[in-house]
């Protein structure tokens, strides 16, 4: 039986170049003007749904819109003074101790340390920045849950009017209770209008378990995160996400604002999983010979 390989995704971005064949007719270069622009006949969206922020969601500017292989959208990791994330001491020293696949400062396939290369789940702001493609939301008057393609993990936000829970060592306090840690955290929701949900996130693993994306930038235990779902109309959504986490960084920054558009309800998502399985299969085919590194002897 022929072997089914399944390439993480980081090891899957590999350049290829296309061959474009441009074709001109003598006739298009003669043409002094421009033909007239066809009459949009698409229906517009209409008025945005109170309260609503239920359905399948998409990055309305394609599949590659949340893909975010070179660090969060709204501040990838290019090297650009302009985004240059303002670490602290402590900050810089765990950015410096990671070895990523992507970035200006990856590393080849074999040396890397990311807790997701081994399967380890994304944890939460994470999910929100490695392959944010087809994203489900259920809400009921109590509470939105969020299914993320990736790995088919889930997220509760609380839209019940409980307040955040207090951030303590090694956890929160919920209503004068201590709770463990979470890799998605604990969530609480507020509506401030009929159309923009703000959500506040406290209670996150601390940071030796988890990154903040692909490139190696850190988030700590002590992260609050603040999202906002800004229904436009009825087919759009904007989801911004801006994070504070003194431990690391020196004062909040936003790290994504991306516009989302409602998808086919019908559509058939495809599965995403890391198999542990595979990604050894890949190190052992692929990924350790392009390091330069020999595998183990069987």
């Amino acid at each position: 039986m022929a072997k089914r390989i399944l390439f993480p995704p980081t090891a899957m971005m590999v350049v290829i170049a296309a061959l474009s064949v441009l074709v001109f007719s003598p006739g298009t270069h003669a043409q002094s003007g421009q033909q007239p622009a066809a009459a949009d006949d698409s229906p517009k969206p209409g008025p945005a749904p109170r309260r609503d922020l239920s359905g399948m969601w998409t990055p309305a500017s394609g599949p590659g819109g949340g893909i975010q292989a070179f660090g969060v959208q709204a501040m990838p990791n290019d090297g650009k003074p302009e985004h240059a994330l303002p670490y602290t001491p402590y900050g810089l020293e765990l950015y410096q101790s990671h070895r990523p696949l992507e970035g200006v400062d990856a590393v080849l396939p074999a040396f890397h340390n990311d807790p997701r290369n081994k399967c380890e789940p994304l944890g939460f702001p994470r999910v929100n920045h490695y392959n944010v493609r087809m994203t489900q939301f259920f809400q009921n008057p109590y509470k939105l849950v969020i299914l993320y393609q990736y790995d088919n993990r889930s997220r509760s936000i609380w839209v019940d009017g409980r307040e955040l829970p207090e951030m303590v060592d090694g956890g929160v306090l919920a209503g004068g209770t201590y709770k463990a840690s979470k890799w998605y955290g604990y969530s609480v929701g507020e509506w401030i209008d009929d159309y923009t949900l703000v959500v506040r996130t406290v209670g996150m693993m601390p940071e030796d378990r988890v990154w903040l994306d692909s490139t190696g930038r850190p988030i700590s235990d002590a992260v609050t995160v603040e999202e906002v779902f800004r229904r436009v109309d009825s087919d759009h959504m904007e989801w911004t996400e801006t994070i504070d986490d003194p431990k690391v960084y020196t004062e909040p920054w936003m790290t994504m604002k991306i516009l989302f558009k409602l998808a086919d309800p019908h559509t058939d998502i495809v599965e995403m999983y890391c198999s542990p399985v595979e990604m050894q299969y890949y190190y052992d085919s692929f990924g350790n010979a392009a390091s330069g590194v020999e595998n183990d002897s069987k």
